[in-house]
């Protein structure tokens, strides 16, 4: 795999992946299919999807832009052949708890430092009631801010293990945008919900409905160990 066809594939994950979420949003927001499985029952704002499509796509052509340029500089550090089950498994797993793990205190500074909550991070928390594209809706500062648990996570697997599986690279990539749609969804699937370890969408869902407490994003244990577990019911 060269340089220039990682570029296009990473690209098209992520412009695929957030295809998927407009769609789910447009299901979401103008039919009853999930009705039955919604976790909140406020109604929706008439045409919000049109009111902030916006900074959604301004923060998904910063996401492309962003995504293709890391790996434009990072490319000689990906392990282009090498298809082994059980490490792209592992290297994906490294990913996700390193990310949580930066995104836990990331997020919960968000809020208790009120200077960023109030001119940053409430820009996300406009979604009192979410939906699956309001992943996107947040303050470019913010999710740039929330990469650097990426790097951090793939920079680990880089030194542990001599290089990155560009397989589990862009398994992890496809994972985390599908979970980040799912959680911003308000929607509780019973298939997905079980899922053991991952966090639930009840669970994000919330943290939008009262702005404190379950600051963590793929897994729950972080909001376990220190305690900001909140549930509303």
């Amino acid at each position: 795999m060269t340089r220039n066809e990682l570029i296009i594939y990473t690209v098209g994950m992520l412009a695929a992946t957030n295809l998927f979420g407009i769609v789910y949003s447009y299901v979401v927001l103008n039919t009853s299919i999930f009705k039955k499985f919604r976790i909140q029952d406020k109604a929706y704002q008439p045409n919000i999807f049109k009111a902030r499509f916006g900074l959604y796509f301004i923060n998904l052509l910063m996401l492309l832009a962003f995504s293709a340029a890391g790996v434009y500089f990072i490319f000689d550090l990906f392990d282009t052949k090498d298809f082994t089950l059980w490490v792209i498994a592992l290297q994906v797993f490294i990913a996700f708890v390193m990310d949580d793990f930066w995104f836990y205190f990331m997020h919960r500074y968000f809020h208790e430092n009120k200077f960023l909550l109030r001119k940053i991070h409430s820009i996300h928390h406009r979604a009192h009631t979410p939906f699956p594209m309001e992943y996107l809706y947040g303050h470019p500062l913010e999710w740039m801010t929330g990469t650097i648990g990426v790097a951090l996570g793939f920079a680990v697997i880089y030194f542990s293990f001599g290089s990155i599986s560009v397989f589990a690279f862009l398994a992890f990539g496809f994972l985390r945008n599908l979970h980040e749609i799912h959680i911003h969804s308000d929607i509780e699937l019973p298939i997905v919900s079980q899922i053991p370890f991952l966090s639930k969408t009840r669970h994000h869902d919330d943290h939008h409905s009262k702005l404190d407490g379950n600051y963590s994003s793929t897994f729950t244990w972080m909001d376990r160990i220190f305690k900001t577990t909140f549930r509303s019911k």
